[in-house]
């Protein structure tokens, strides 16, 4: 199967971008052509037994008694033949191949992207009339799906049938299709959507991390705390006889709204902090720590070998800012780059294997053999 691209039709990326995202669902069908599954879901059961996964398995009965139960799981033959769900968050950090799936969608920037969700179910299940805070690409995988799609709705009421199910009432639906393998579902934040699986059936769902300012501004000051910033009091040399003295005057507001921005306007310290914010990992990594550190010596033998390929843990989150000080970023922490090593660092945040011969063109400067194995004793890329 290709997987390296949509087979978009009439569209392309840029008409996507521009008339959809975020604005309105979309069905394609066949986006890929002899679409297979990346895991199977005997493999996709196997990761849910695991502790350090997170999985879930929504159900309900004939009575609309609904029922969620995290894992790890040890057996699932109580649940039956029909109407449950498995879930399972981010099978691209244990799954190269789901991992893979996130090449089509090149088109939006990799620090958006949160994780692949891959979730099996059986006829009739699926987790009910729901909203996502975030934008989703469903791609079908075996099976077929019921997929009804709506418009924002302020009517749409919430519902609570379970604590740890939050779900909307009946809406009015403006995609109603069943989905076969190979289709590709977009849906943006806010649209009520709901899937019931019309046989077994597998779905792979590309999830968006959307911050809230909430969110970004806690962890900001988190950072201000953690790096012994902010600590300065607040001045105002140049006040004025005030007309009371219990008005807060614009003047205040102003010059106080200034002050607390003056740590934001700091543009070094902010790009550290939203390059490790935005890589961060959410879920666990299969981190493959190198038994013994690699130096200059080590890297030199491993690459005497001439059928060795330098790996990347799947699943990270890497990105480079590249302003008045290049960085890298991987999961959350930063290294600093010079103009030699960006175009290692470049290669490093494609996340695409490197052979010997790729490794010794991108490592011909100490300053490039001190990133790599930065990298490789920190368990990101292995050999």
């Amino acid at each position: 199967m290709n997987i390296e691209s949509v087979n978009w039709g009439e569209l392309s990326p840029e008409i996507f971008l521009k008339q959809y995202w975020q604005k309105k669902p979309l069905l394609i069908k066949q986006a890929f052509t002899d679409f297979e599954d990346t895991i199977s879901a005997d493999e996709l059961a196997g990761l849910a037994m695991e502790q350090e996964i997170e999985s879930r398995i929504i159900s309900v009965n004939n009575q609309g008694d609904w029922q969620v139960d995290h894992g790890p799981f040890e057996d699932f033959s109580k649940y039956g033949e029909d109407n449950w769900t498995l879930l399972v968050q981010a099978v691209n950090n244990w799954s190269r191949p789901t991992h893979n799936l996130l090449s089509p969608f090149s088109f939006i920037p990799n620090w958006r992207i949160d994780d692949v969700m891959v979730s099996f179910s059986t006829p009739k299940g699926g987790v009910g009339a729901h909203l996502d805070q975030y934008d989703v690409f469903i791609i079908q995988g075996s099976g077929k799906r019921h997929w009804q799609v709506g418009a924002p709705d302020n009517t749409l009421t919430n519902l609570l049938p379970h604590a740890d199910l939050k779900q909307v009432s009946p809406f009015t639906p403006v995609i109603d299709d069943i989905t076969e393998p190979g289709d590709l579902l977009y849906i943006p934040p806010n649209h009520p959507h709901k899937g019931v699986s019309i046989e077994n059936s597998v779905n792979f769902s590309i999830g968006f991390q959307a911050p809230s300012s909430q969110d970004l501004w806690s962890s900001f000051a988190d950072n201000l705390i953690d790096n012994n910033l902010g600590e300065q009091r607040f001045s105002d040399p140049e006040r004025a006889l005030p007309e009371t003295s219990f008005t807060i005057t614009p003047q205040d507001k102003q010059q106080l709204k200034a002050f607390m921005l003056k740590n934001l306007e700091q543009e070094s310290f902010f790009e550290q902090f939203i390059g490790q914010y935005l890589t961060q990992g959410h879920h666990a990594l299969e981190i493959l720590v190198p038994v013994e550190d690699i130096d200059e010596s080590k890297l030199s033998d491993i690459l005497s070998e001439p059928d060795i390929s330098f790996m990347p843990v799947s699943g990270l989150k890497v990105a480079i800012i590249n302003d008045k000080q290049a960085t890298l970023f991987i999961n959350g922490e930063s290294f600093a780059l010079e103009s030699q090593t960006l175009a290692l660092a470049e290669q490093l945040a494609q996340q695409k294997p490197l052979s010997t011969g790729e490794v010794k063109k991108l490592t011909v400067c100490l300053k490039n053999i001190q990133l790599l194995t930065n990298v490789l004793n920190k368990g990101y890329w292995y050999i």
